[in-house]
């Protein structure tokens, strides 16, 4: 589904987004409600941010990937922790693209999001290329989500990657892991996620 976002697209920046965990529904410009199996899950555009909030017969999920005033917790390259009795892993990679090939990124991008049934995405009014977009799936027990944030003013697209799956019993190991360094700032940490996967 391919939505125009009511309301004008200010120069908001790659490095001012953060990634919350837990919080709370923030109000939204575009919502987007799917079923995948026994998972309702719905898709949020909060104009160039997101938020995905998961339910499920064994908890609920809520991801936010927004500028979020006081916000300590930058966008990191990667993170596994668990939630609930769910296994949840998120990745994030910015990319630079030089103006040409970021025209044609963006319409790539916006023509496989809108035709899609599980995808959601907003472009800002007066310029095509500034749109924030989400494709949903499920496969094999995991239920999986992508996004794209678009910033052409400094030629960056913020991609996400997510996904959260059932946990399976074994040893014990850490609760929680995330690269320390934030994915729009220096980069010099390897993601834990592989960056191609994004």
């Amino acid at each position: 589904m391919l939505t125009t976002l009511n309301t004008s697209y200010t120069d908001t920046r790659a490095a001012d987004l953060a990634w919350a965990l837990g919080r709370e529904p923030l109000p939204a410009l575009a919502t987007l409600d799917l079923e995948l199996d026994a998972a309702k899950l719905q898709l949020r555009l909060l104009g160039a941010s997101h938020q995905v909030l998961l339910e499920e017969n064994r908890g609920t999920c809520s991801e936010t990937v927004a500028c979020i005033p006081g916000s300590s917790t930058p966008l990191p390259l990667g993170v596994a922790k668990r939630v609930g009795d769910w296994e949840y892993e998120f990745a994030a990679r910015v990319e630079v693209l030089a103006p040409g090939a970021f025209a044609g990124r963006a319409q790539e991008l916006l023509a496989l999001v809108s035709d899609h049934p599980y995808g959601l995405a907003g472009v800002f009014p007066g310029n095509p290329h500034a749109f924030t977009a989400m494709l949903a799936n499920r496969h094999q027990g995991q239920v999986a989500w992508r996004t794209w944030h678009a910033y052409p003013q400094d030629g960056q697209l913020v991609a996400t990657r997510t996904r959260v799956g059932v946990r399976m019993p074994g040893p014990a190991g850490p609760v929680d892991a995330a690269a320390s360094t934030g994915a729009a700032g220096r980069g010099r940490e390897r993601a834990r996620l592989r960056p191609s996967a994004v």
